[in-house]
């Protein structure tokens, strides 16, 4: 297969392994189209960055090609990293009213929101990208309007779920519109290109509905402050927190700027219209503790999350104590387990009791389709191929047998894999260059770039610089300076014996090295190597500053 050819491919370049950054790409002859891209957070093996997003150099390479980006739903994994990636990307954008409310917030914060070309479609809606005819179709996750595509093409008809679930009460808009995908399978399907987070959990999905029974119960039994952590960009459980605070005659405190920036879009799109409006972490303090819940972000231990500066009794409005309770109405999502388990402790340790879902109590389901809710999503779509995406490879080889199950036959892809679906035979035919690039401040970085590289060296060996001064001819002035911060005291017998050591060997470097700066620098580098010895255990990342006066 070509760049040119008139088939039909399919290409994800973010969305396998631990971290999600769902970018997908189709490319139907030379068009091709983007769905959804986002962020990922970095787990421990990522230390050296915090924000991680797909390396888009492939398609941006293309980008005269690339009809436009479809977003299907306002999670940070599938539309993080818009903010990030599109002056690389270029193309237009479509996504429901609350996805663009929401994105058009990331882009102002960037100061992109006047060059995007946001094309606003309704949910259910259907519209032309390119040669690419393409329709929503509603489903249920934890977060509104979320859709799945419908993908009409020459060649066949490819669907793509996004994230989703069956749920028959979602609070929260309507439920997945199982009718619609019956139909859209009756036309007959290619493949289905379908999510396999919560594929390994057996049975059917719980509902939100059932969730909103258990906090309000639970809520309503409480005494002291009480602190509900969640995912911010879960509207149906916001309101359902919301809701049981109510009932308890309790008001509601958002503590987090990503909560007080969903209130603000949800409610310009028509959501949460029941729920009175939420007061701000400043005004929590004058209401007495029985008449409080407050909304906190945090949920996964991120450390300047405010769950986490309330643990260890650093933030500046909100502490929480003896008596007082913190609901984790969320999953741990792996990879974050210590970070979790560590702000857990602490409100503990502060005598905050601490509930999960792992005490006998329902609050919290998952937004994704469980073993059962996929095995119907194959009895409604009927598709020749299953392409399962978006998990670690024990989710996609999992969702791969309950496919055979069904008689469907199976791709598993890595990321950058180009599987070619029509014409001829569907099947893996080239690789494209996949990466991770970190987002740092307002640069983003290569993960094997070498800004990276040394601060992952730094990390874990430290550094160590040394600085002197030499005349015309090269020879030391004075004495050289080190510093090693994070490795040697400054003043410890082992930080002078190695200064001691590093000044004899610049001493005894030759003539001929000392009148070229280049080679004076590198052979200091190797004199302060040498000086260092194997004492340490360490190789930490060494620079020598020659100042010639």
């Amino acid at each position: 297969m070509t760049e040119h050819d008139d088939g039909l491919a399919f290409l994800p370049l973010g969305g396998t392994g631990e971290i999600g950054m769902n970018l997908n790409l189709y490319r139907l002859g030379e068009t091709w189209l983007a769905v959804d891209c986002g962020i990922g957070f970095s787990g421990n093996d990522t230390p050296e960055a915090e924000i991680l997003v797909p390396d888009p150099t492939y398609i941006m390479e293309r980008r005269d090609k690339l009809a436009g980006l479809v977003i299907t739903h306002a999670h940070e994994d599938h539309i993080g990293a818009v903010a990030h990636l599109w002056t690389r990307l270029g193309c237009p954008i479509y996504a429901t009213p609350f996805a663009a409310t929401v994105l058009r917030r990331k882009l102002g914060e960037a100061r992109l929101d006047q060059q995007v070309n946001i094309h606003v479609i309704k949910c259910g809606g259907r519209f032309n990208v390119g040669p690419f005819d393409i329709e929503f179709i509603p489903v249920t996750h934890s977060v509104p309007e979320a859709q799945a595509m419908a993908i009409r093409t020459p060649h066949g008809l490819v669907v793509h779920t996004g994230d989703w679930k069956l749920d028959p009460s979602p609070m929260v808009g309507p439920p997945t519109d199982v009718e619609r995908l019956r139909q859209i399978g009756d036309e007959g399907v290619l493949a289905l290109v379908c999510d396999s987070t919560n594929v390994m959990t057996p049975g059917a999905s719980r509902s939100e509905g059932e969730v909103r029974i258990g906090l309000t119960e639970l809520i309503s039994s409480l005494k002291g402050r009480i602190a509900v952590t969640c995912f911010a960009s879960n509207v149906a459980r916001v309101e359902t927190i919301a809701m049981a605070a109510q009932a308890a005659g309790r008001t509601v405190v958002l503590v987090g700027r990503s909560l007080r920036n969903l209130d603000v879009a949800a409610r310009e799109c028509g959501y949460l219209s029941g729920v009175l409006p939420f007061l701000t972490e400043h005004e929590a303090n004058d209401l007495p503790d029985e008449q409080v819940v407050m909304i906190i972000t945090g949920s996964q231990g991120e450390p300047r999350s405010a769950l986490s500066r309330i643990a260890s009794d650093t933030h500046p409005s909100i502490a929480l104590g003896e008596g007082d309770t913190v609901i984790y109405s969320s999953r741990m999502i792996p990879g974050n387990e210590r970070a979790i388990m560590q702000v857990q402790d602490n409100l503990t340790r502060r005598g905050v009791r601490v509930i999960t879902d792992k005490d006998g109590v329902m609050i919290h389901c998952s937004g994704h389709a469980t073993a059962d809710d996929v095995r119907t999503m194959y009895d409604l779509i009927r598709p020749q191929y299953a392409v399962p995406t978006h998990g670690e490879w024990r989710h996609l080889t999992a969702h791969a047998a309950l496919a055979q199950e069904k008689g469907i036959a199976a791709v598993l892809l890595e990321d950058g894999d180009i599987l070619n679906l029509a014409p001829g035979k569907v099947q893996v035919v080239d690789t494209a260059p996949t990466g991770r690039l970190a987002v740092d401040g307002n640069r983003l970085l290569a993960m094997t770039g070498d800004v990276l590289t040394a601060r992952r060296k730094m990390l874990f060996n430290g550094i160590i610089i040394a600085s002197f001064a030499v005349d015309d001819e090269g020879y030391v002035i004075g004495e050289p300076k080190i510093s090693a911060p994070g490795l040697l005291e400054p003043e410890e017998p082992e930080s002078i014996r190695v200064r001691e050591e590093f000044a004899q060997a610049i001493d005894e470097i030759p003539d001929e090295l000392r009148l070229d700066d280049q080679a004076f620098r590198e052979a200091a580098k190797t004199a302060l190597r040498r000086a260092l010895g194997r004492k340490l255990q360490k190789r930490p990342l060494v620079d020598v500053h020659v100042l010639r006066v």
